[in-house]
């Protein structure tokens, strides 16, 4: 059951709520400063820009927008990358027992994304309403309203349909690369995944590029400001949902199906489990949907921010043309770059590892990133050079090295990371150790210690890099342009996304290797079966054995690739926010000529604000894991009151394993809906309340979460690694050790996969929606005074605090501590009095 309580208390707590709640709602209205008083401001931020005529500038002897589009040539060839690895691997063998298992994943995968898809356009209708009252009552007109509705479908479309051909090529591979397991060797299972991952890179930044392209250059100048913002807020909206829900998904699966390990005292990805269908599901919903999306999202939302810093912050309009094609040609060049290692490393990893009977799967992985960011770089310079090389003061060299601190981040991040998340890492091994005399409670605290230390290092490597951005900024930007700091930050996440295609491959080699190793199990090929064919097809008998423990040494692998490009993800999120913020400030300080006073700690709202922006940040993680510690209990509930293990049947039910599918996505949409309109009311309080607090807010959600979410990935890639090192190193499955570690695995599900990933889009949706609340707060305060503002303020205050109390008591696992059962109790308890 959903209910918690009955109708009449639930109502008249609600009541009380709202009454306790009001005082503090008018007092925050009452923060409202400014009056109605002088000159009508300026509004309708991004969408009153206007592009400068990108033709009117030649690079190269051909005119800038002839140019940028030779880049839709580089975006339809990564595309036919893309697509033709996807047919080479729906083309390798794969046993038609492991064929029938990923069929049956990607089935119900199918019908997630449909669930998904009708739930974003219902979250969707909340964003255009307020569009439309927006850019209506700014006298915009209906076409131009119309525009920016439409785009913000298609971004919306392109995040849904990225993460749809994500799991499409993951659900290929994992048949496939179970398969190659059989053969002894090492090196298939190492290609198979890499070569999804970077199917699904290289498409996902084509699509990317190639959508921003036709704006740029294909459009009118006087309608891209729109086009921009309709489609970043569309595809940020998109990834928030699909990230959000999809990591609630995977881990109520993956801590359903891993706690019947210690129940039942099964083997991992155990058939007979119900729970496991649902956990492979929930692999490629939250580790291949939610990345695919996020990472869509965040390439084109820091472009958008890039081009509005542009447009507001430059002064000469030739200058502003350069850079605008600079920065697309740069991407271009960068996808082929990133194809060009892909195949220098997959030559090198070849001629190692091909006849090898053993390899280290981490090796190649982390020598792909390395060698892209030396292309990358070099690249940078070279094309800076050819494009902008006769711009006076060495501007090319500058704006290139700017650009190779965020691409060395890109690099240097993941290796932090695998310090304290890798296999090989002292910290996880040291989870290990703690928790073999400590039991769980020992391995949970060296995760934390991991966590935190984590935490310390890439936020000192980020501030170090930015430090360099901001230093070279200083050498003679500030002639050129307003806050050089700002662009030369903005840079630094550019940088980031350089390797965009690479990043998200070594991502997604971790749902393909997970899943591989359940498919193996899944398709009980071991049970009874003849080997004729296999001996035929590999020209010996497979062992089992062997396969069994390359999957899972593989999946370490990808474990540790998996949580080194949540730091990269969330890191650029919070630089390119910065670069966002920045176009606010500008509307709100007239270009930085009024009111630069009251972006300070001397002013009250802005401290408040950013008081405001951490409290955010703690109440979304809060929420995001009770919707998974719900809806986990509901799972493990029914798996346990069903799992038959003395029935002789060699799998569960499908219509068991379709029942956890089904509570798992009833939980994950309950607590995204919750979340989504406590964060959307909340933006429009906050923006309400008074602007420059607003700003505060977002600063601080910016800070609050990039450490939050560094903390928590890092802690439970920890965790998740130690549990490896003991079922595959140790070979300690069934012991008391490994339930200890499965136990800190399963506190550190939704710290990496639900809260710490899903930080990342919700900062930038909270940006890019804020731009236009923030906006239409300042407009209908001119228009109405300060009474309007601060009555919608409480308004919307009240209601964010609504579903901020539902995200946790309309979540709650709904029974009562007096009535549980408790095993082992010798006695019946005292009477307990307990608070309703």
């Amino acid at each position: 059951m959903d209910t918690v309580e009955s109708s009449p208390i639930r109502s008249t707590r609600r009541t009380r709520l709202l009454a306790a709640l009001a005082p503090v709602a008018l007092l925050l209205a009452g923060c409202s400063g400014g009056g109605a008083a002088g000159d009508k401001p300026h509004v309708g931020g991004e969408a009153n820009l206007q592009l400068p005529d990108l033709g009117s500038v030649t690079f190269l002897g051909m005119p800038g927008n002839v140019l940028l589009s030779l880049g839709l040539i580089v975006c339809a060839l990564g595309l036919g990358f893309g697509l033709m690895t996807y047919r080479q691997l729906k083309r390798m063998p794969a046993h038609q027992a492991m064929r029938e298992i990923s069929d049956l994943i990607y089935s119900t995968c199918k019908a997630y994304l449909r669930q998904q898809g009708k739930f974003l356009l219902l979250l969707w209708a909340f964003i255009a309403t307020i569009i439309v009252v927006y850019y209506l009552s700014l006298g915009f007109g209906f076409a131009k309203t119309s525009i920016v509705i439409g785009f913000s479908l298609i971004g919306m479309a392109g995040s849904y349909g990225v993460a749809w051909y994500g799991i499409r090529v993951n659900t290929l591979a994992n048949a496939r690369t179970a398969h190659a397991s059989l053969g002894g060797k090492p090196f298939p299972c190492h290609d198979i995944p890499l070569r999804s991952g970077m199917s699904i890179g290289m498409v996902l930044i084509s699509v990317e590029l190639a959508m921003m392209l036709i704006i740029l250059v294909m459009l009118p100048g006087e309608i891209a400001g729109a086009c921009f913002i309709g489609f970043a807020i569309g595809e940020s909206l998109g990834a928030s949902a699909l990230r959000i829900a999809g990591g609630i998904f995977t881990k109520i699966a993956d801590i359903g199906a891993d706690l019947m390990k210690i129940t039942f005292g099964i083997k991992e990805d155990d058939a007979r489990n119900p729970g496991v269908i649902a956990d492979c599901t929930g692999d490629n919903a939250g580790d291949s949907v939610g990345p695919s999306a996020d990472g869509f999202e965040t390439y084109g939302v820091t472009g958008v921010a890039l081009i509005t810093f542009i447009l507001v912050g430059v002064h000469d309009q030739t200058l502003q043309i350069q850079l605008l094609v600079w920065l697309f040609v740069i991407r271009a060049v960068m996808v082929v770059a990133s194809g060009i290692s892909y195949y220098i490393n997959s030559a090198i990893t070849r001629a190692r590892y091909r006849d090898a009977n053993d390899m280290d799967f981490e090796q190649p992985l982390t020598l792909l990133v390395w060698i892209t960011s030396v292309v990358c770089v070099l690249s940078t310079f070279a094309t800076s050079f050819l494009l902008i090389g006769d711009i006076g003061n060495g501007l090319w060299w500058k704006l290139s090295m700017i650009v190779t601190c965020g691409t060395v981040a890109g690099a240097l991040i993941p290796e932090l990371v695998k310090a304290f998340t890798s296999t090989k890492s002292r910290h996880t091994r040291e989870v290990v150790v703690s928790s073999n005399k400590g039991g769980a409670s020992l391995g949970i605290l060296s995760g934390l210690v991991a966590g935190n230390f984590s935490a310390y290092w890439i936020g000192m490597a980020i501030t170090g890099l930015m430090a360099i951005s901001l230093w070279i900024s200083s050498l003679g930007f500030a002639d050129l342009m307003l806050a050089p700091a700002v662009f030369a930050f903005g840079l630094v996440a550019f940088g980031f996304l350089g390797m965009g295609p690479v990043t998200i491959a070594v991502d997604s080699y971790g749902p393909v290797t997970d899943n591989a190793q359940s498919v193996f199990e899944l398709s009980t090929i071991e049970d009874g079966r003849s080997n004729d064919d296999l001996a035929a097809e590999f020209g010996h008998t497979p062992d089992f054995e062997k396969a069994k423990f390359l999957l899972e040494s593989n999946d370490g692998a990808g474990n540790t690739f998996k949580a080194t490009a949540k730091p990269v993800l969330i890191g650029t999120a919070v630089v390119g926010a910065t670069t966002m913020i920045f176009s606010i400030m500008m509307g709100l300080t007239g270009g930085l000529t009024q009111d630069v006073d009251k972006l300070s700690l001397l002013h009250a709202p802005f401290l408040l604000g950013m008081l405001v922006g951490g409290a955010v940040i703690y109440w979304f993680t809060g929420a995001s894991t009770q919707a998974v510690t719900t809806g986990a209990y509901r799972a493990v509930e029914f798996i346990g009151d069903n799992i038959n293990l003395d029935s002789g049947a060699d799998r569960a039910s499908a219509e068991d394993s379709s029942k956890v599918v089904e509570i798992c996505t009833r939980y994950a949409q309950k607590g995204m809906f919750n979340i989504f309109l406590g964060v959307f009311f909340a933006t429009l309080a906050f923006a309400f309340v008074e602007p420059f607090f607003f700003i505060g807010y977002l600063i601080a959600m910016a800070l609050f979460g990039l450490y939050q979410a560094i903390f928590m990935a890092n802690a439970g890639g920890a965790w998740d690694n130690a549990k490896k090192l003991v079922e595959v190193d140790l070979a300690a499955k069934g012991t008391a050790l490994h339930e200890a570690t499965i136990v800190g695995d399963t506190v550190g599900d939704p710290f990496k996969d639900t809260s710490s990933v899903a930080l990342n889009p919700v900062i930038k949706f909270a940006t890019l929606f804020g731009l236009l609340a923030v906006e239409l707060a300042v407009l209908l305060r001119f228009e109405f005074g300060n009474v309007l503002t601060g009555i919608l303020a409480a308004v919307f205050l009240l209601a964010s605090m609504v579903f901020v109390y539902r995200s946790f008591y309309g979540m709650r696992i709904d029974e009562r501590m007096e009535d549980m059962t408790i095993e082992g109790r010798a006695a019946e308890p005292t009477e307990l009095v307990t608070a309703s």
